[in-house]
């Protein structure tokens, strides 16, 4: 990409009129916050999230029909399979892992089957500008053997993903059973502004689920509330379609849980990690059962705050990452990754990807218990403090101090979801606490595809009004972005 190509194509990539993309009203000044007054950033940051569930509520008319889909493609021997891209691509395999941990029977956990832009491997590191290609959505669809029997349920936290659009509307030519496609804006802006959002929602052959609950405690950063509704409407209705839990009654208790749910024990774990960061030290989550959501918290982190990602053992110059995740439970790459992900990684061989999206890319990724030897020799003179997350409660262990969730009753998807809100909280506050955004804007924008590019361009447009007095042009701030860039 270069700034004359992208201004050749950018009306179709401008996003800042999207509700996803805007400032939260309730947050406004998280950062300073979080520095300074840490118990009152985590009362905003959990109010937004309960408004988020408060406006999810007026949102689940087309619930039931979701949920008798569902079971129409089950009972006529087909499968479901889920898609999405970045936070969602995760949100997607997150709910296959549950489907094959305890909602399905062990002869028939293919029955729900999920992927993401780029394969499994992405769920560290995603291509760059993967997901701008619809054809690669319908591609990887295709090659996981989708058919007339299956049901799509197609998930972008935005309803902008070119390669969750792609996957969808290639599923509306080959099944009988139309796809769902599962977005958190609303419909008549994205058919305004995003010619391919019209042209999925507009369409007679998909069917479309809008759980628009407002902006993001971060703007811009989908990965919170958005995902966070997402996964409970398509887990829910997946549960009650397997003859498990009640869809609604799993949104209500989930509300209720939240409501109930106090963040503030988090205050003295966020000023710890923090501090050890801020020393130059490192910190080494790890698990028993909860693999997905913390795997999903700490990968987040490095798109979100542009930080070094997790590294891989085939990359011996990769820069070391702040935090990593390991599975003591696990002797190697090969049994952790199917741990994690309750059956064999699938990864994408492609030539055209060059290794990218890789088995070998994906087990370079070493989340075993050999990550506790390989990790603390890269971090040579430096800690590598432990953060456990264990037991069904789940029990969060950290520096000296620790708290137990108190969720083992509590349903299965329930429990994961109470967690990633709590990992999600934590970590944007320790990211506040770095410096690592401003006010309530997600300012460090790695642009790695052309949403970002729109995104770092608008927030640039904002720094500068606030710092000059003076407006910048867009297409000036398109060119410092690349100019960053290079």
């Amino acid at each position: 990409m270069d700034a004359g190509e992208f201004m050749q194509v950018c009306e179709q990539f401008k996003l800042g009129d999207l509700v996803t993309e805007m400032p939260h009203a309730e947050t406004v000044g998280l950062a300073d916050l979080a520095q300074r007054d840490p118990i009152r950033a985590v009362e905003l940051f959990h109010r937004a999230d309960l408004l988020a569930m408060d406006a999810l509520a007026s949102r689940l008319g087309p619930l039931p029909e979701l949920v008798a889909a569902i079971q129409r493609t089950l009972s006529e021997d087909g499968r479901i399979f889920i898609v999405g891209c970045g936070a969602t691509g995760r949100l997607a395999l997150s709910l296959e892992t549950f489907a094959r941990e305890s909602w399905l029977p062990t002869d028939d956990r293919d029955r729900i089957i999920s992927f993401m832009a780029g394969g499994d491997a992405a769920l560290i590191r995603s291509i760059e500008a993967f997901e701008d290609f619809p054809e690669y959505g319908a591609r990887q669809l295709m090659e996981l053997g989708f058919c007339e029997k299956d049901l799509l349920l197609a998930i972008t936290e935005g309803g902008e993903t070119s390669f969750v659009i792609g996957a969808c509307m290639k599923a509306a030519e080959v099944a009988i059973e139309s796809p769902w496609f599962l977005f958190c804006n609303p419909p008549e802006t994205l058919c305004r502004i995003v010619e391919r959002s019209r042209a999925v929602l507009e369409s007679e052959k998909v069917n479309s689920f809008c759980l628009e609950v407002g902006p993001m405690a971060l703007s811009g950063s989908t990965r919170l509330q958005a995902t966070t509704v997402q996964m409970l409407v398509a887990g829910a209705a997946i549960s009650e379609a397997l003859g498990l839990e009640s869809a609604q009654e799993l949104i209500t208790g989930f509300g209720e849980l939240l409501q109930q749910h106090d963040p503030s024990f988090l205050v003295p774990f966020i000023e710890a990690e923090a501090m050890l960061y801020n020393d130059g030290h490192h910190v080494l989550y790890q698990t028993d059962r909860y693999g997905m959501t913390v795997l999903t918290d700490t990968t987040e982190r490095s798109p979100t705050f542009s930080l070094a990602p997790f590294e891989n053992k085939n990359r011996p110059g990769d820069e070391t990452s702040l935090c990593y995740l390991c599975m003591p439970e696990c002797p190697d790459s090969q049994s952790a990754w199917k741990h994690l992900l309750g059956r064999e990684p699938r990864t994408l061989e492609w030539p055209e990807l060059d290794g990218k999206a890789s088995m070998k890319t994906l087990l370079g990724h070493d989340i075993s218990a050999e990550a506790l030897i390989w990790r603390s020799s890269r971090c040579s003179g430096k800690k590598q403090v432990p953060f456990l997350v264990h037991g069904a409660g789940p029990s969060l262990e950290f520096a000296g101090i620790d708290h137990d969730l108190g969720l083992d009753e509590a349903p299965l998807l329930l429990r994961h979801l109470i967690l990633k809100c709590s990992l999600n909280l934590h970590s944007t506050l320790v990211m506040g606490r770095l410096k690592r955004f401003e006010s309530n804007l997600m300012t460090f924008v790695r642009p790695s595809n052309y949403k970002l590019v729109d995104r770092a361009a608008r927030y640039m447009q904002n720094h500068h009004l606030q710092q000059t007095g003076t407006p910048l042009a867009y297409e000036a701030a398109v060119v410092r972005v690349f100019e960053n860039l290079s």
